[in-house]
């Protein structure tokens, strides 16, 4: 019974040297380079697209920055690597990328069969259809023998085959990989139909139609959409980390704690705050960070609400509302575990 005990302690050991080893090549690996490399959608409005002078914006680049001044220090210590939806996975398999931050579905498959792993959800979505208004179409079940515009080996494209087959519905795929040429396509007219998360295409309408409002977005989800960032399975601190500060974001909404008041809110006597911004120490330790690590995210970005409101809010194009969204005591899901 004792030898029992005593392998089973040996092999926990193991685990927690080999866990080691995997965090500080993930970690080090930023540190040595001097920036963290992002996988980033080739362009999409509100969650990662580049403006003319390559400055990147949006929901998902804002959360790159804030893991780069989480680990150095520094938001601007961050480069972005546009990546297809067929490139993404293999970018981040071989380490071309630190981490996938790129409106990516998080599925069972993902997680189990591709050595990587979600880190968290930052966007509740849900996937629809974007149609021009002159064709008069009210729903998705009005589609019958639509021409869909569809990104090849996403989940889109397998949603598609499912819906328009649960519905007896004919449809004639027109399959594009490139975001751009995609959109350069839909709104061109060689498809009746652009189907996509509920996201990409109110940013698709806002920032490529030439009159937005002559495009509208059908009724349907036809599924659920969790958005979030993935790393690879082999390093469990990295992946903490990733999930730790997409928490730290949302915790800072809830607790008040914006990027203009994230050091006076160090004098807070509230518990979970001087937790969250490294002023009681410890997380920041056991992740192998600086204690004022979640501090320099919301420094860096604001909380999940700023961000939300800079890149997707009533006062962007997109004017999408929080909804699920929103914080967990205000109709939404959005839901930080402790910080202790």
């Amino acid at each position: 019974m004792r030898l029992t005990h005593l392998l089973k302690a040996a092999g926990a050991a193991a685990a927690l040297a080999a866990a080691s080893v995997s965090h500080a090549g993930t970690v080090d690996t930023i540190k040595k380079r001097g920036e963290l490399v992002c996988g980033v959608s080739q362009g999409s409005a509100g969650l990662s697209i580049a403006d003319k002078q390559g400055r990147w914006t949006g929901l998902d680049a804002d959360l790159c920055r804030a893991l780069a001044a989480a680990v150095l220090g520094d938001p601007a210590k961050t480069r972005f690597v546009p990546l297809s939806s067929q490139q993404r996975f293999p970018a981040l398999q071989s380490g071309e990328v630190d981490v996938l931050n790129r409106n990516t579905t998080i599925t069972s498959g993902r997680d189990a069969g591709l050595g990587i792993v979600s880190a968290g959800i930052v966007f509740y979505d849900g996937q629809g259809f974007l149609v021009p208004r002159k064709l008069g179409v009210k729903s998705a079940t009005e589609l019958d023998g639509a021409q869909v515009c569809v990104q090849p080996g996403t989940v889109n494209e397998q949603n598609l085959v499912d819906y328009f087959k649960k519905h007896k519905l004919n449809y004639r795929p027109v399959v594009i990989e490139n975001l751009v040429e995609l959109e350069q396509a839909f709104y061109a007219g060689r498809c009746d139909v652009y189907l996509s998360d509920a996201s990409t295409l109110a940013a698709s309408r806002a920032a490529r139609a030439s009159q937005p409002d002559d495009f509208v977005i059908l009724p349907e989800r036809i599924n659920k959409s969790p958005l979030g960032p993935f790393v690879r399975q082999d390093d469990p601190n990295w992946t903490a980390i990733v999930r730790w500060t997409v928490n730290a974001l949302v915790a800072a909404e809830e607790l008040g704690v914006t990027a203009a008041n994230a050091d006076s809110q160090a004098q807070s006597t509230d518990a979970q705050v001087r937790r969250l911004l490294g002023v009681d120490p410890g997380i920041g330790k056991s992740f192998g960070l600086d204690e004022g690590w979640a501090r320099n995210a919301i420094k860096a970005v604001g909380n999940y609400g700023e961000i939300w409101e800079r890149n997707l809010g009533a006062a962007t194009p997109l004017k999408l509302e929080r909804g699920l969204n929103a914080q967990w005591n205000q109709g939404g899901l959005l839901y930080s575990p402790p910080f202790q």
